[in-house]
């Protein structure tokens, strides 16, 4: 086995040969930090694909795998979670499980206790927290008051067997908690189911915490178009971003507004047409939130395997993946 912090590439496997199972296999197949050694699906087509992709091994389960794996990512359906992580955990594997975590609480708790028992790495695949623009706005230390998410796409055909919040508004919810960084205090959620009647297609909810923060989400999966955006309010400060996109602002006073409310009286008596003059004329400042080209999923994957080598704490814990589940969970208890 290759000792935590050497620079040797991790050994590690892919479980589930799905849509994103399939791109963390090639993501991790070109990252230097990483060996890929193969793959496990259920589906021995799949897994053939994947593997011959990347000139690879297939593994019929965990059981099977060499014992040189040192690591694993988790993209099996959701349901199957807890059980294909238990036992790579048991193995003494470190694991990245896709998000959520698990599907109850019970189950993420007890992925948690194994983890620290077994003393492996465990971490959840929250993949927006390294979109870049989320990244850049990490480094300004903001602290919200308000934030508006909204979360839209056409419905995919996939994770069918989960509703909307599980699907993709967790994506925010781990944002806003991350952002935020209090204990969330009350929900209240509102949805509706559109193709089977069982789960939730479209839902909002209305997130308020101990600090005094408020946050909204808004998700759905049967719009014609996908956009991913928040906006978010602080002291001095508000931010536009778009993850679709991987762009942002934020806006902050400027100089102008260093005198007081009479300097500004005075500039605004002068006539303001439009964003610009108002910068121009020092009322505000706006700074564009400038990230690297890297795709979140390969700075996902790269961070997890740093976390791996170093037997560092990840940069989302099975803690933290527990928490956006049972916000998650209140949310789609509101919808009833």
């Amino acid at each position: 086995m290759v000792a935590a912090g050497t620079s040797e590439p991790v050994p590690v496997v892919v479980v589930g040969c799905g849509h994103l199972g399939s791109i963390h296999a090639r993501v991790l197949s070109e990252l230097s930090r990483a060996r890929l050694v193969g793959v496990i699906d259920t589906d021995p087509k799949k897994a053939s694909a994947v593997a011959a992709r990347h000139g690879v091994e297939t593994f019929a389960s965990v059981d099977d795998l060499p014992e040189c794996v040192r690591a694993a990512v988790v993209a099996v359906p959701t349901d199957r979670h807890h059980a294909v992580g238990r036992e790579l955990l048991s193995r003494g594997v470190h694991c990245l499980i896709e998000k959520p975590i698990a599907t109850t609480l019970d189950e993420a708790d007890a992925l948690i206790a194994l983890a620290l028992e077994v003393g492996v790495t465990l971490m959840v695949g929250h993949s927006e927290r390294f979109n870049p623009v989320i990244r850049a706005l990490d480094a300004f230390g903001v602290q919200p008051r308000f934030i508006d998410c909204q979360r839209v796409s056409p419905f995919s055909f996939r994770s069918t067997d989960i509703g909307v919040v599980l699907d993709m508004m967790i994506h925010d919810i781990d944002l806003i908690l991350h952002l935020v960084g209090s204990p969330l205090q009350a929900v209240h959620a509102v949805g509706v189911p559109v193709i089977d009647g069982e789960h939730e297609d479209l839902a909002n909810a209305r997130l308020v915490f101990e600090n005094g923060a408020v946050a909204n989400a808004t998700a759905s999966r049967m719009a014609l178009k996908v956009e991913r955006k928040i906006r978010l309010f602080a002291p001095e400060l508000y931010a536009s971003l778009d993850l679709q996109n991987k762009t942002g602002r934020i806006i902050r006073p400027g100089p102008a507004l260093s005198g007081g409310m009479d300097d500004l009286k005075e500039t605004l008596a002068q006539g303001v047409a439009n964003p610009l003059e108002l910068m121009m004329k020092g009322i505000v400042t706006m700074t564009e939130l400038e990230g690297d080209d890297r795709q979140p999923l390969e700075v996902e994957d790269d961070a997890f395997l740093n976390a791996v080598a170093a037997g560092s704490p990840p940069p989302v814990t099975g803690a933290q993946g527990r928490d956006a589940l049972e916000a998650a969970q209140r949310i789609v208890h509101a919808l009833s």
